[in-house]
């Protein structure tokens, strides 16, 4: 079985940016699906790839968002997508907790739980944390690029500008 890890926010909806940095939507109303999500996602599915969400979600450690509208969140995304799971880690940098990225804990852990080969799988982000996360997990990785105001990825197997662009790629390299 294979897999594509994807990140959330910046990935299949849109980030709020303030000051050149992305950030989750502060509720399901405020959640915007980025053009072409449904279609990539949709085809990824039918192409025979389980898809999971790897998400960071400070901000509930933050006390900024509450974990309920992730959670509103979440439920509206396994209900119109084919997803099969979503992973998040709700602790903030100072916990140094083991699955937020850029750890590789989350989604190590899924790939246990589906009996996945990391090395057949794929890490889909928007930031540097998603990348390094793909990067130690083993998967190859492809960076949607939206030149933000911050770190960027030292390396990444493919740079590209939107889920769809990324899909295309996944599906057309394994169909060689």
């Amino acid at each position: 079985m294979r897999a594509v890890f994807l990140d959330r926010d910046g990935v299949i909806n849109g980030a709020i940016i303030k000051e050149g940095r992305p950030y989750p939507p502060s509720s399901l109303a405020t959640l915007e699906i980025l053009p072409g999500v449904k279609d990539a996602l949709d085809d990824l599915h039918k192409a025979g790839y389980l898809l999971i969400v790897i998400t960071n979600q400070p901000d509930v450690a933050r006390g900024i968002t509450c974990r309920s509208v992730v959670d509103e969140i979440h439920e509206f995304m396994l209900a119109n997508f084919p997803i099969s799971q979503i992973k998040s880690c709700f602790h903030d940098e100072a916990d140094q907790c083991g699955c937020r990225k850029p750890k590789a804990g989350a989604i190590v852990s899924v790939a246990r739980e589906y009996n996945l080969n990391l090395n057949d799988c794929y890490m889909v982000g928007d930031r540097w944390r998603d990348i390094d996360a793909g990067i130690l997990a083993g998967c190859k990785t492809i960076f949607i690029d939206y030149q933000y105001d911050e770190k960027q990825p030292t390396q990444t197997n493919f740079t590209v500008k939107s889920l769809l662009e990324a899909s295309k790629i996944i599906i057309g390299e394994n169909n060689e």
